[in-house]
């Protein structure tokens, strides 16, 4: 289980170090940075693929993605603020601990300048044993392209060929002969899974028939929400899938029907003589529905992280999601985001393993509300 998530100079992010729990809710107002800590974990997922890099570049580059306040605070202490120009070296760091490993990430600006002007360079990343970074418990140090590992008796041994400066460890060397924590690590990151926004419009994905195929986890977009429930009911607890529609809608069921090589899902309600498909139903059933299927998911991932799950959901229907999620949470660590204070009380209520972690907007950019400085996990970065 992860138990610290840091972010450095990435937006609004200027130095946060958040602690985690089996379920954590990121609450806020507009603007205090949720969305921020939602990207920095996607981010640190993107480094398992190789694409760290390129998810930066399509938030607009790394001069998009910088933390964009003064290097030295506000100056509200009566110290001078800072102008306009940066007198360090320009970083954006990412990173975690958990019960057993570690992972940090640096990225910065190409040296020397390329012709891909939106790509940051991989400065700095390492890989440690232990809560938090320490000499004797590392055990991957990249430096710019260079890479070395330590072996079994505790000896670093220098990596053969470098690597690009878009190229992560994480990537490039997930190797059981070389690094075995590596490739722990990276599995568990590609594993985590994030759900943003799932469409609901008259155009959604959900609203087609898939094809018929086993799904063990719903997709992001949700397009084969028939396929992932009629995979829970041959492979997973169809009757806690049931048991959920009808905690939502009393006395109604699902039904997956196979057609022709695809799935078609209904809804069954009481007081209607016909099963209404997908493209009925209303924006927030559907959204329901595709909760029900993300989070009764029959291969629960390390980590599920959760971005305003209670959109467009009545208020009548955010109990019934705060269980689905307190069910989650007990196969999966789980984050929401989220700005409902009714649903972060409901979720609160829901799970005794909850911590709640809100953020606020400072001068010196955000910062989780009641911790000091002495209240922080403990985090160190690695020096470049």
């Amino acid at each position: 289980m992860l138990r610290t998530l840091a972010v450095e100079g990435y937006r609004s992010l200027r130095h946060l170090a958040v602690p985690l729990a089996p379920l954590t809710i990121v609450t806020g107002e507009n603007g205090s940075g949720k969305s921020t800590l939602y990207r920095a974990l996607s981010l640190l997922a993107a480094a398992a693929h190789d694409g760290a890099v390129a998810a930066l570049a399509r938030e607009g580059g790394i001069g998009s993605a910088l933390w964009a306040g003064p290097e030295n605070g506000s100056g509200r202490h009566g110290g001078p603020t800072q102008g306009t120009v940066r007198r360090r070296p320009v970083s954006l760091r990412v990173g975690f601990s958990g019960d057993d490993l570690g992972y940090a990430i640096d990225l910065g600006l190409p040296t020397p300048p390329t012709r891909f002007v939106l790509d940051p360079e991989i400065k700095r990343e390492s890989v440690w044993a232990g809560p938090v970074l320490t000499p004797a418990g590392e055990l991957v140090d990249r430096a710019n392209g260079a890479v070395r590992i330590r072996d079994d008796e505790g000896r670093w041994q220098q990596v053969d060929h470098p690597l690009r400066p878009y190229e992560s460890v994480l990537g490039e060397l997930g190797d059981p002969r070389g690094a075995p924590e590596l490739l722990a690590l990276r599995d568990r990151l590609r594993r985590w899974r994030f759900y943003d926004q799932l469409r609901t419009d008259a155009h959604a994905p959900a609203r087609t028939d898939p094809i018929a195929t086993r799904t063990v986890s719903l997709a992001s977009d949700g397009g084969d929400l028939a396929a992932a429930m009629a995979t829970i009911e041959d492979v997973g607890d169809a009757d806690a899938l049931q048991a959920a529609v009808r905690s939502a809608f009393p006395g109604s069921r699902v039904q997956v029907q196979e057609r022709d090589g695809r799935f078609r899902l209904v809804l069954h309600q009481p007081g209607l003589l016909r099963p209404l498909s997908m493209a009925e139903v209303s924006d927030g059933t559907l959204r329901y529905l595709l909760w029900v299927a993300a989070l009764g998911t029959v291969r629960p991932p390390p980590l599920l992280v959760l971005n305003e799950p209670e959109t467009s959901l009545h208020p009548g229907l955010l109990p019934a999601l705060a269980e689905l999620v307190a069910g989650a949470a007990q196969r999966s660590q789980v984050v929401v985001v989220s700005h409902s204070v009714a649903f972060c009380s409901l979720l609160e209520q829901s799970s005794p393993d909850s911590r709640s972690v809100e953020l606020a907007r400072g001068t010196d950019g955000t910062v989780v509300v009641d911790q000091g400085r002495l209240d922080e996990p403990s985090w160190r970065w690695p020096g470049r």
